[in-house]
């Protein structure tokens, strides 16, 4: 076997691993021949698309649900079919190269259970009379809109509800809930504040609920996923009373950013604050919370905003043909190293999905 290894990876940009669109990501190719070999072929793609699929029973007959969105798909040929001979020297080679994340409204990166959003970078060595030989690498995208530049991110929330009770209570109660804006930083605290009037026979406690609505979208249908992220208990207020509750519900950081510019995936958020009172329906108030990425440490800023190119990229480097082997401080990616068990779980393969765009 001619091939001995081939791997594609790439350089982080900050201390996160993150990239927002627009930036540059620099990587590199790595080929490793047992003997010298005719290469009629070398590219390397940057791709980005969301897909969802699944499966719905109707009496007898299984349908399956499926759609794709394909954000931008560019390629570099390193070595292109017809210039030249084409003949690589037995050894390691290692060939760099740099893309631009398109400057676009691009939903950040999303594993759920019916559907991905994904970026990566796929690269192909084709050899006559052989199978291609392929290699790929999934970079994390997240989607970062400015919070104090967007009035819909920062516009104050307020509703209000009041309900009679019947049955084995009496008497009302209202409540008037105010949260100061709607988006909040991952592992930031949502101050509510709570106008609460009891006026009926029980005690009554305040109680908050954050949770996520994960929607896929395929074929004019709907697939809905919820799930629980915290739940809170405030104090209880006794009968004939009034009191105004300040609470602060602190999203936990590892919490997924909303997604909500993709046509198949959204993921929201509702932020529901409720009165528990036994042998009743409970009164409620859901808001809905926009969760964007944590605010970054000052070293957790870009490293690399715009990447030199061309031999001042790789100065002092050599690689078959022109410069290579840059000396490299990090090297990340799927195929160039072993992925941690958490990296691993974070875009678990979906079965039975077209890999072919």
């Amino acid at each position: 076997m001619s091939v001995k290894s081939f791997l594609v990876g790439y350089n982080p940009i900050n201390s996160s691993n993150i990239f927002t669109s627009g930036d540059y990501i620099t990587g590199k190719i790595t080929l490793e021949l047992a003997k010298e070999c005719k290469i009629e072929s070398l590219w390397v793609k940057m791709k980005g698309k969301a897909e969802v699929q699944w499966s719905e029973n109707h009496g007898k007959t299984v349908v399956t649900y499926h759609d794709k969105m394909k954000y931008f798909s560019i390629k570099q040929f390193i070595i292109q079919e017809g210039q030249g001979n084409n003949i690589v020297d037995q050894g390691c080679h290692v060939y760099p190269f740099t893309f631009q994340i398109p400057a676009e409204d691009l939903p950040s990166s999303f594993k759920g259970s019916f559907g991905k959003i994904m970026y990566t970078l796929e690269a192909n060595l084709s050899r006559s009379m052989r199978v291609d030989s392929k290699a790929k690498a999934q970079f994390t995208l997240v989607h970062s809109p400015k919070l104090h530049s967007d009035p819909v991110l920062m516009s104050p929330q307020h509703e209000k509800t009041e309900k009679k009770l019947k049955l084995f209570s009496s008497g009302t109660l209202a409540m008037d809930v105010n949260i100061g804006q709607t988006g909040f930083h991952q592992g930031e605290g949502i101050k509510v504040v709570a106008s609460i009037q009891n006026r009926s026979s029980r005690d009554v406690k305040p109680k908050y609920h954050l949770y996520k609505k994960q929607s896929y979208f395929a074929k004019g249908k709907r697939k809905l996923e919820t799930k629980d992220i915290l739940k809170e208990v405030g104090d209880a207020i006794p009968p004939s009373a009034g009191q105004t509750v300040t609470r602060i519900i602190t999203i936990p950081p590892s919490t997924c950013v909303s997604i909500l510019n993709c046509s198949i995936i959204t993921v929201e958020y509702r932020l529901r604050v409720y009165l528990d009172v036994k042998y009743a329906s409970d009164p409620e108030i859901k808001l809905p919370i926009v969760i964007l990425q944590g605010l970054q440490e000052p070293d957790e800023e870009h490293l690399l905003a715009y990447p030199p190119y061309g031999a001042e990229a790789y100065a002092g480097s050599h690689m078959p043909g022109g410069p290579g082997y840059p000396q490299y401080p990090m090297f990340t990616g799927p195929s160039a190293v072993p992925p941690t068990s958490e990296t691993a779980m974070m875009y678990p393969p979906l079965t039975n999905f077209n890999e072919k765009s």
